[in-house]
């Protein structure tokens, strides 16, 4: 339920990504004014000086202030687009998590989206170490990332650190709020006893 709940919450971004005018016109997507049309942030802008924008999200506690943009990211790359939504059918339609972190890294952005997925992979596939890396990887390129702090989060359940998870459920309320799919996700894992299978 929790791993199918993550799929649509991806799926619906990266869906709102395409849809997006900026995408569809090859544009940045970094800069203007608004409400949503770049659902990852910076994570998709071109290289520019301007401050990238953040969707509105109600009972955000913390923005995305001062976030530097992303300079290798691919928005304006439709073979990036192509590749990574390969990847993401990949994991998630076939989970060939070897596979798709072949497909992630040929993609040749550093991007915190890819990174958390190639984490995600590594994860699924018991490699603890190198998923970790890739956690940490992609919170260096946005600290903000919720879906990052969710999965590292499931991360550190699966390794037996309640108190760490806990920290991550918090850095996700404070970014978004409590009512956001990735805090209700991390915290429904939270209650269960420890022990429990995670299935997500």
């Amino acid at each position: 339920m929790i791993e199918t709940m993550i799929r649509f919450v991806t799926l619906g971004t990266f869906a709102a990504l395409l849809a997006s005018p900026a995408y569809a016109a090859g544009g940045g997507g970094g800069g203007g004014g608004g409400g949503g049309s770049d659902p990852y942030g910076s994570a998709y802008s071109t290289p520019s000086t301007a401050q990238p924008t953040y969707p509105k999200r109600s009972g955000t506690k913390a923005t995305h202030k001062n976030k530097k943009p992303n300079n290798q990211s691919g928005v304006g790359d439709p073979a990036f687009a192509v590749g990574y939504r390969a990847a993401y059918d990949t994991i998630y339609e076939r989970n060939d998590y070897a596979a798709a972190i072949e497909q992630l890294k040929s993609l040749g952005h550093d991007d915190p989206n890819v990174a958390n997925l190639i984490g995600y992979s590594y994860r699924k596939l018991g490699d603890y170490e190198q998923s970790q890396l890739w956690y940490e990887r992609a919170l260096k390129a946005d600290p903000n990332h919720v879906l990052t702090w969710q999965y590292y989060g499931l991360w550190q359940l699966e390794r037996g650190n309640r108190e760490q998870a806990l920290y991550h459920l918090n850095r996700i309320a404070a970014i978004c709020g409590t009512d956001c799919e990735e805090y209700k996700s991390l915290a429904a894992a939270l209650e269960k006893p420890t022990g429990t299978a995670l299935v997500y």
